[in-house]
């Protein structure tokens, strides 16, 4: 895990939307797209970063391509964040 791809996936207000949105399940990219003012490029992007920052997944089925949170990469920021804090790491 590269902590600075996942910083810099963080850090775009649209990719934490689209986070948000597959904590709730996974989705298509076409329902994604559905949700923001932006090109279906500019949402293709974003799902490109988030990839990359290995914060999601994907999933092709048929013509369509599904996503879904990668958990346990957010878990592991998580627990460098609190161990930054100086914070007990054994919960």
């Amino acid at each position: 895990m590269s902590i600075q791809n996942t910083m810099k996936a963080l850090s775009d207000p649209i990719r934490r939307d689209i986070l948000a949105m597959l904590k709730k399940g996974r989705k298509s990219a076409g329902e994604i797209s559905e949700a923001f003012p932006v090109s279906g490029a500019a949402i293709s992007r974003h799902l490109s970063v988030l990839k990359d920052a290995d914060l999601i997944r994907d999933e092709r089925e048929g013509k369509y391509i599904y996503y879904e949170l990668n958990a346990s990469v957010l878990e592991e920021i998580m627990l460098w964040i609190k161990q930054l804090k100086g914070a007990d790491t054994d919960d």
